[in-house]
């Protein structure tokens, strides 16, 4: 399966990026299709055998059915949902024919292949005159229908100024709903403005259809503005990317794209220059501002071997970074990956707007039409009337206010977690996290810094400390696990392999090796229950038990410091809502109960492997409630089943194994528990703010659904309730990604 990314440009109607996505993915070539709205991008997934070229032909042909002025370029805009310019041969004056966002287009454009290799530009003073002479149409037009209300001449004189003025105006909502009638798209809003309007001209209201057409045309005017304003404060959340490195080649530096630089390789980075990849500083000192991905205001102090993650702006001095994961894998690359392809996976709520417009209008539209029959039939009340009462019916059928605000909010919750170094993968799982009721933690890595260090060596039966250190690391040279890797690192010196006859690793257990001929045991007290040798268990801490040939030889105590942010990040939780926390280990009972009483935790299960795990957590969430949902932070290889189980999967990211992250649903890039608060924090306002616009926005129709069908309404309150309330919906739904 093949991938592909491409940008939409032009295209400011969410119907219509809802009818590219349904329409495309039933292309033969096309396995899976995202169309993001909030971004305008699209990540398309076609069969292997298809021919990229023509996928892209097919789907740029699609886009400019729905929207004639949109076209698809592989380039991402410079500004997302502006009108852009674009190369010659296609000369149009056409509009959306979704949404009616009748900017008229009469620049050159070219939809055909060239686009696919990024020729085209945004232009935003383009856009900017756009919207100029949209507010010279909409002033030309003001001043003839107050000349026509004026005017107190011959009546046929008066009606041509309206219809003059009405066609200035509507011209292009005509025309869009023209083409969409032949193309078979009737029930759109250019339609629906467009009967309703012509309806009121049959009817003889000619001042209020041309104002019903003014009105509109201005609140499409100011929803373009507002969805720009959206996407702009989406997109500068996400400005992290850096432009360059300086690298260091025969000590000169020379600038490079990030991605041309390799692991081990050598940068420079200057004051006010953003830090391009992950690495170890090699410098004495500086400041970094970690705004961007930790939403943190003060500077934080970097010293020399302190790690330095990608997307930091450093503040002080010129410093030299020894380079630690490729641009790929560097932090500010996962994070752009990972809010992009968030919005694929759709919040429940927002499922069910999309399901919900899919019906809305025709609903309205047939009952528009019984209004307009059935009251004159069976009544013989005038039918003007009843036909005006079923325009306004028309004016309000369109779902624009949801459609439009609610992956905006979505998207912008997803972009303001990001700020804050919480990378949250989809839609759905911010919605989750406002239910979250039970936390559930992993010990070490996620409360503990997971660094250990070896505290206290304790030999027995003629062993020294030495000798005991030794045997310990010779056991563990084969390891990778922190553990092992302290005490190789307390003993510091070579190993000697040659002396390692055998070796086997035993996960959850220890290690089975024959060393020097002897055979060796080293772990934790369930290794030497399970082998049936008497051990000594009298210390606090990480024990590692030895035994040579069967009989204990000791064992030595590893410290791994508790988090500074573990007891605070407790305390968070339990403001935010949740009412259990609980902590999962496979370390002894008073290891697990000493951590949890320091931090504050009061249900621990201990002395746990990684199977049991899954097992103790599927208990945990039967305590929560039929609505609620049970989280799970680990950052350890052992914790990617329970984060697969979990209703919210979270992974320390920075220090977190990468088959961690990727079963987790939310990454906490900056391994502070205390962000998970934050996290709940997000999810709950973001869903508060769309819960608002879905109440306002069905509210404000209803309202004027019923107050026009007992005709307590006229049209100027129709189209409010229409485009109005869709713009007030967009601007609340900026305020998401400003937390």
């Amino acid at each position: 399966m093949m991938e592909l990314t491409l940008y939409i440009n032009g295209m400011m109607c969410a119907n219509c990026s809802q009818k590219l996505e349904e329409k495309a993915s039933k292309l033969a070539e096309i396995e899976e299709i995202h169309v993001n709205y909030a971004s305008a991008k699209i990540n398309v997934k076609f069969k292997q055998d298809s021919d990229k070229n023509t996928v892209f032909e097919k789907l740029n042909k699609l886009c400019t059915q729905i929207e004639p002025k949109a076209y698809l370029t592989d380039k991402e805009p410079v500004s997302l949902g502006l009108a852009s310019s674009a190369p010659v041969n296609k000369k149009e004056n056409d509009s959306c024919d979704c949404d009616g966002h009748n900017h008229s287009h009469d620049e050159n454009h070219s939809h055909g292949h060239s686009h696919s290799h990024g020729h085209a530009d945004i232009n935003v003073s383009h856009s900017l005159s756009d919207h100029k002479k949209e507010m010279l149409i909409i002033g030309i037009t003001i001043a003839i229908y107050a000349f026509g209300i004026m005017y107190k001449g011959s009546d046929m004189i008066k009606l041509a100024i309206f219809i003059i003025a009405y066609i200035i105006i509507g011209k292009d909502v005509l025309l869009s709903a023209f083409k969409n009638i032949l193309r078979g798209e009737v029930f759109d809003e250019n339609f629906l403005m467009s009967i309703a309007t012509l309806g009121a001209f049959a009817i003889g209201e000619y001042p209020e259809a041309v104002a019903v057409m003014l009105f509109y045309n201005v609140g499409e005017l100011f929803q373009d503005m507002a969805v720009n304003r959206s996407r702009k404060s989406i997109k500068a959340l996400m400005n992290i990317k850096p432009d360059y490195a300086n690298l260091k080649v025969d000590n000169n530096f020379k600038i490079v794209k990030p991605e041309a630089v390799n692991i081990g390789d050598i940068i420079l980075v200057k004051p006010g220059e953003k830090v391009p990849l992950d690495g170890t500083l090699l410098s004495e000192s500086t400041q970094m501002d970690t705004s961007n991905l930790t939403g943190e205001s003060v500077p934080r102090i970097v010293n020399k071997g302190d790690t330095v993650l990608s997307g930091f702006i450093n503040k002080t001095h010129a410093i030299e970074m020894k380079v630690e994961k490729t641009f790929g894998e560097s932090t500010v690359n996962k994070i752009l990956e990972l809010v992009e392809n968030a919005s694929a996976k759709k919040a429940p709520t927002e499922k069910f707007i999309t399901r919900f417009s899919r019906y809305y209008t025709p609903a309205v539209v047939f009952f528009a039409l019984a209004l307009a029959i059935i009251p004159p039939f069976f009544t013989g009340f005038n039918f003007s009337e009843w036909l005006y009462r079923a325009l306004i019916f028309l004016v309000v059928s369109c779902p624009c206010a949801l459609v439009v605000s609610i992956p905006l909010g979505f998207f912008g919750g997803i972009g303001a977690a990001s700020k804050h170094g919480i990378l949250i993968k989809g839609g759905n799982y911010l919605e989750a996290l406002k239910n979250a009721e039970i936390a559930v933690f992993d010990k070490t890595g996620t409360l503990t810094e997971g660094i250990f260090k070896v505290q206290e060596i304790t030999p027995t039966h003629g062993m020294n400390d030495n000798e005991l250190l030794e045997l310990a690391a010779y056991a563990e040279s084969h390891s990778s696990h922190p553990i092992g890797v302290s005490i190789l690192k307390a003993y510091n010196k070579p190993i000697d392999y040659d002396r390692i006859q055998s070796y086997e690793n035993l996960p959850g257990y220890g290690v089975r090796a024959v060393i020097d001929g002897k055979k060796v045991l080293a772990g934790n007290e369930k290794l030497m229950q399970e082998e049936k040798i008497d051990y000594i268990n009298d210390k606090f801490g990480t024990i590692v038990h030895l035994s040579v040939d069967g009989i204990y030889a000791g064992s030595i105590s590893i410290y791994d410091k508790i988090k500074e942010d573990s007891k605070l990040a407790m305390q968070k939780l339990k403001s935010v809502g949740i009412h259990s926390i609980a902590m999962l280990t496979g370390d002894n009972e008073k290891t697990a109960l000493d951590i949890a009483e320091k931090i504050g935790i009061d249900n621990v299960k201990y002395d746990l492997l990684p199977d049991q795990k899954v097992a103790a957590f599927e208990e945990l969430m039967k305590m929560s409630s039929p609505k609620g949902k049970v989280i799970f932070t680990g950052d350890g290889i052992n914790d990617a089943p329970v984060l697969a189980r979990a209703d919210i999967g979270i992974a320390m990211g920075s220090l977190g194994s990468d088959a961690a992250i990727e079963s987790a649903d939310v990454v906490i890039m900056t391994d502070e528990p205390s962000k998970i608060a934050e996290a709940i924090k997000i999810a709950k306002f973001t869903n508060k703010v769309v819960w608002q616009n879905i109440y306002f926005s069905l509210g404000i129709k209803g309202l004027v659904l019923i107050l026009g069908a007992f005709g307590m309404a006229n049209m100027w309150e129709a189209v409010f309730a229409d485009v109005g309330v869709a713009v007030i919906a967009v601007l609340n739904a900026t305020r998401i990604s400003k937390i």
